[in-house]
């Protein structure tokens, strides 16, 4: 018999306080909101954001756009700044998505126009990524495999889970947010590699804020929206093989300790990581002239086959989809960086030719630890000289919940992306504030917002 999680988690989400989330889960938060603002950021001229920003044409309202350029609506800067954050595909992964991109800018929008303190946006991130984290563990199958983006689908979600409890709504009212939020799920895997998925992500975040606040004013939905038989759950699943009769986790197995956070290395998508550092790996180890490379074999998950679907990329964004860019920009630049995800360098013709010698195999043997990844990732290069190079096998991934990054990574990633962006903010007290967000009184405190 079906549980009622709809109307469970919008309890989970009302009863929610600060005190209830594991010291050890705090630095997590602290972590996905650093790591966030920092892509957002570096994200921020890239068109997605820029055209998005001046369809919407706000002029002025209560929240930052772009850390830097002007104020809009709660509801336009959780959208564009969204859009921002995920424009690079540099921000974090968990749970078969990105939660940052979406929470972050749907709390921090939110949080400027109710004045939220620091504590209580880091308890809206804690209830909207368990609620994420709720969802997924009840469909074994991946929606990726359906043409589903799932940032996009349980974005819109946790986003309103989030902000219902930014905005302190009571039980039923943060369970019609939930449901309202299903019905904004949105987002085809088919959009990877143009400016539509980072759309998703921003569109989830904007759902987010629109949802808590219809709730608040009455606005009504099926309390039963998410494990209904034709609700959220079964329209979204591969298979069907849905769970809707175990009891809720959320706030009792906390997946923020368990699962947390995987922060990304390398702006492109997550599933060419675990290569990548093999290949990097292998070219400290053993100097390569890419121009006597006649062979690099990539053998990686079928799932990673099909989402990487970009094998002959011509643009900076086709690229970030692609393992046979991720190999050729490694081999050629010795890294795989925001400098290399250009359209120029993407064109150049010895990367071109040597995308061409780059062949992936899939592998369907699947982690059960890790549903969706092979057992193992490994490279080969073999060479015009007779040489053969093995990274041998790839099980763990630098930034992943196993190899997270340490603090001097991460700031030289944010310092990076400070760079990269046209945000005029003091990236060093940003960065600083950013990872002890619970001590801020008031969400203005935060460095590099725009007056109001």
């Amino acid at each position: 018999m079906a549980i009622a999680l709809t109307v469970g988690l919008g309890k989970f989400v009302a009863g929610l306080r600060y005190q209830d989330i594991p010291k050890d889960a705090i630095p997590v938060i602290h972590t996905g909101f650093t790591d966030c603002v920092g892509c957002m950021i570096a994200g921020a001229p890239e068109p997605a954001p820029q055209l998005l920003k001046a369809m919407l044409a706000p002029t002025g309202g209560e929240a930052t756009l772009l850390f830097g350029e002007g104020r809009g609506s709660a509801l336009d800067a959780a959208w564009i700044n969204g859009a921002a954050a995920h424009a690079l595909d540099y921000d974090d992964v968990a749970h078969r998505g990105h939660p940052s991109t979406v929470l972050v800018p749907a709390i921090l929008a939110e949080a400027e126009a109710i004045g939220a303190s620091g504590e209580q946006m880091v308890l809206a991130y804690a209830a909207g990524y368990e609620t994420w984290a709720e969802l997924v563990r009840r469909d074994p199958d991946q929606q990726h495999n359906k043409g589903w983006h799932p940032t996009g689908i349980f974005g819109a979600i946790s986003a309103a889970a989030a902000c219902a409890s930014l905005r302190k709504l009571n039980a039923e009212k943060a369970a019609v947010a939930i449901a309202l939020g299903a019905s904004q799920s949105a987002g085809l895997a088919s959009n990877f590699g143009t400016m539509t998925k980072p759309f998703h992500a921003g569109r989830s975040a904007h759902a987010g804020v629109v949802s808590a606040r219809l709730a608040e004013t009455g606005f009504t939905a099926s309390l039963d929206a998410l494990e209904h038989p034709p609700g959220f759950l079964a329209a979204v699943s591969l298979a069907g093989r849905i769970d809707v009769e175990s009891a809720i986790q959320a706030g009792v197995d906390w997946k923020l300790r368990r699962n947390r956070l995987s922060v990304k290395k390398y702006p492109l998508c997550f599933l060419t990581h675990r290569a990548l550092d093999g290949m990097l790996d292998l070219l400290r180890a053993h100097k390569v002239d890419a121009d006597k490379v006649s062979r690099v074999t990539v053998s990686t998950g079928r799932r990673s086959t099909t989402v990487l679907r970009n094998h002959a990329p011509q643009t900076g964004l086709e690229a970030k989809f692609s393992m046979e860019f991720a190999m050729a920009s490694a081999l050629i630049a010795g890294h795989a960086g925001l400098v290399e995800l250009t359209d120029d360098f993407v064109r150049r013709p010895d990367v071109q030719a040597l995308m061409k010698r780059v062949v992936v195999t899939p592998d369907d043997r699947e982690d059960p630890a890790a549903p969706g990844y092979a057992i193992y990732d490994q490279v080969t290069i073999e060479t015009s000289e007779g040489r053969r190079l093995d990274s041998g096998h790839v099980t763990k991934v630098r930034g992943g919940p196993d190899l997270p990054l340490q603090r001097d990574e991460l700031w030289a990633k944010f310092e990076e992306c400070v760079q990269v962006g046209t945000a005029r903010v003091p990236a060093r007290s940003l960065f600083d504030s950013l990872l002890s967000l619970d001590r801020l009184p008031h969400v203005r405190e935060l460095p590099g917002l725009a007056a109001s």
